[in-house]
């Protein structure tokens, strides 16, 4: 997947105003705590959804620390786009040892706080205080069971579901979809009084420009990973080749699963219509978003499904699996649509591909849809959050 080192410069006035309303809560110091950084490896969208915010917050004359774990290849400490970045500790070390560096002042003083729950909490109404939000994109319970043996996946998911919602009963939760919003909510218990919704933007480089691919092209992108079912979305482009024989599949991402996909595509002797591309640029990213013909997600749990509103930027529609967040980045029959099983995945591809003018009306539907999303909105939603619970507290 690609991770952009340009961004859209936010207008003079936007900057004032996002500074002007932290100001007033008596905010010019951020810290924000983060399983990973945007430099890792295994970077997706959470991390890309951080480092837009610290960008813009930054940009708007803030200080913005962001710690996370050690990125392999990456030094322990950088300046990205303004903001600081500290990178210690590993996978699991990184929660012990951030708490306790904000307990020491280690990374000086702060005004207000911002955990981001990748999973595993960092635990802040324990140990910290002042103000402070958590970002928690969605409830991981389907994901669990795909990356930990059996013992430790229930252990994990009684963790996310039972123990630490309880702790965060009084905490500002900041998640990205209202259908999100519902699950957190109905599944882990929060008051729907501090739950807030602020959807995630799209860069304006995503835009349509330039012909759509010869043959049939379907696009994915997204981390190598079990929960994102990039297995399912290959069995069922297997599928459609029934009808479109020259369906092509691209798809965008490395991470661990890459080895088992590369068999599959082997086993189904599908080299000459699959083609793993690893990481792309920029400028590749957006290219294939604009050639395909629909980008697609198998995923069985997403905060939001920004890849999907990104392609739609490019007037490309979706299909994908009806889960939180893919509710709210999909507008189901208008910029997409939304599936519920693996044979409606594969029917609901063939739909798409065969049939040009739903295709035509979809497409004009994803970019009406993307219009809506902006990373100047999403930074001023989030500071929005945070001075709320300043101005609580006080």
């Amino acid at each position: 997947m690609t991770h952009p080192s340009t961004f859209d410069p936010p207008s003079a006035d936007d900057r004032s105003k996002l500074g002007d309303l932290a100001a007033s809560a008596g905010i010019r110091r951020v810290h924000m705590l983060a399983w990973r950084d945007l430099a890792d490896v295994e970077a997706g969208g959470s991390e890309l959804h951080a480092a837009n915010i610290a960008r813009l917050w930054s940009e708007a004359g803030l200080e913005v620390l962001m710690r996370t774990s050690y990125a392999q290849g990456s030094p322990p400490e950088a300046v990205r786009d303004g903001y600081r970045v500290v990178r210690r500790a590993g996978r699991y070390a990184i929660f012990p040892r951030a708490a306790l560096a904000e307990l020491r002042g280690r990374h000086g003083e702060r005004d207000a706080l911002v955990e981001i729950w990748n999973g595993v909490p960092f635990f802040t109404p324990l140990w910290a205080r002042g103000p402070r939000i958590t970002f928690l994109h969605h409830h991981h319970e389907k994901m669990w069971p795909l990356v930990l043996a059996p013992k430790y996946a229930h252990l994990g998911a009684r963790l996310e579901t039972s123990v630490a919602p309880k702790l965060y009963r009084r905490t500002t939760m900041v998640t990205l979809s209202q259908s999100s919003r519902v699950e957190l909510i109905a599944k882990m218990g929060f008051d729907p009084a501090r739950v807030l919704v602020v959807p995630p933007g799209i860069s304006e480089r995503y835009s349509p420009s330039g012909p759509k691919s010869e043959h049939p092209l379907v696009v994915a992108v997204g981390r190598l990973m079990p929960s994102k079912g990039f297995d399912r979305l290959i069995a069922a482009i297997d599928a459609v080749r029934r009808t479109r024989p020259d369906v092509e599949l691209v798809i965008v991402g490395e991470g661990y699963e890459r080895d088992a996909l590369q068999q599959l595509v082997n086993d189904l002797h599908a080299t000459e219509w699959v083609r793993l591309a690893g990481r792309v640029s920029d400028d590749e990213l957006v290219t294939l978003y604009r050639r395909a013909w629909l980008v697609a997600s198998a995923s069985v749990s997403e905060g939001w499904g920004m890849t999907l509103t990104e392609a739609a930027a490019c007037g490309t529609p979706a299909v994908a699996t009806r889960i939180a967040g893919h509710s709210d980045a999909v507008d189901n029959g208008r910029s997409g649509l939304l599936v519920d099983t693996d044979d409606e995945l594969a029917s609901s591809i063939t739909r798409v591909l065969t049939d040009a003018p739903l295709r035509a009306l979809l497409g004009d539907g994803a970019l009406s849809h993307a219009r809506n999303f902006t990373w100047a909105a999403t930074a001023r939603g989030a500071m929005e959050a945070l001075v709320s619970d300043a101005r609580r507290r006080r």
